[in-house]
């Protein structure tokens, strides 16, 4: 797993397949009800922590990846890229996913988890979303038909995979230099370069962020193992030599006690635990 991890972390797969079609998934899909046995869908493997054990089943990496363009709209594959897509679209003077530029996501991953920056998140874009079942039913939902939260979709609760999605688009001259604004601020105060999964811990509601209710703490820089708390965002946890799961896993828990002791605030992971 830890191929296909932004982290780096992660231990063997038993069954391994890259889906390119909606037909191949199908196959896939079949191939693990008949094993009776689970599957996990991949996309750029960020916001996921995998386990040092590996996974027991089969993991389909996403690379249903297509770009298809008119004057309101965009339809892209899951497998699509969603920082790309977000300068994509800003340089054809488009904005409305500007915020995506920088966020390590396929675009299936990012509609499944909500992923949001910059105060903008993926479901106010979103038009429809295609979904594969599990039984290789597909259906088309509209964003109406759909629940989103923070961080948080339906598709949680559902068994199959996202393959495809169509966004709205607003012409705006000013898109490209907020996009650009977006990746800057983006460089400077995150550790884009490091190994990461994202933000490790959802913000509060109606508390000071995460991450800065952690550096309150003076954490930044802590290391168990090969992991540490970043020193350019503390809701970071980079892998800065051979990390595991279990490094990752003990900071975690370090952080919650000492923000719980001296904040009064029990930070709630963001991230999923495979």
């Amino acid at each position: 797993m830890h191929e296909f991890s932004t982290f780096g972390i992660g231990g063997p797969i038993q069954y391994f397949a890259e889906v390119h079609t909606i037909e191949e998934m199908r196959e896939a899909f079949l191939f693990a009800s008949q094993k009776r046995i689970p599957f996990f869908v991949l996309g750029k493997g960020s916001n996921c922590l995998f386990n040092d054990s590996g996974f027991s089943g089969v993991v389909l990496l996403n690379k249903i990846d297509f770009c298809s363009w008119n004057e309101t709209s965009v339809q892209v594959g899951a497998g699509h890229s969603f920082s790309l897509l977000g300068s994509q679209s800003a340089r054809r003077n488009f904005s409305g996913l500007e915020f995506a530029s920088g966020i390590p996501a396929s675009v299936g991953g990012a509609v499944f988890m909500n992923a949001g920056a910059n105060g903008k998140e993926t479901c106010e874009s979103l038009l429809s979303v295609t979904y594969l079942h599990a039984d290789g039913v597909e259906e088309k939902y509209s964003r109406e038909a759909l629940s989103f939260g923070y961080r948080h979709s339906i598709f949680h609760t559902m068994k199959g995979a996202i393959v495809s999605a169509i966004f709205s688009l607003t012409p705006h001259l000013e898109a490209r230099p907020r996009q650009l604004q977006i990746i800057d601020y983006r460089m400077k105060t995150q550790p884009l370069k490091e190994k990461s999964i994202g933000c490790i811990f959802r913000n509060p509601a109606g508390q000071v962020s995460a991450g800065a209710l952690i550096d309150r703490c003076g954490l930044k820089g802590f290391r168990v193992g090969g992991a540490k708390i970043s020193e350019i965002h503390a809701n970071f946890i980079i892998n800065v030599q051979e990390a595991t799961a279990k490094d990752v896993f003990y900071l975690i828990e370090l952080i919650q006690k000492t923000v719980l002791e001296t904040t009064g605030v029990l930070l709630e992971p963001e991230v999923r635990f495979i």
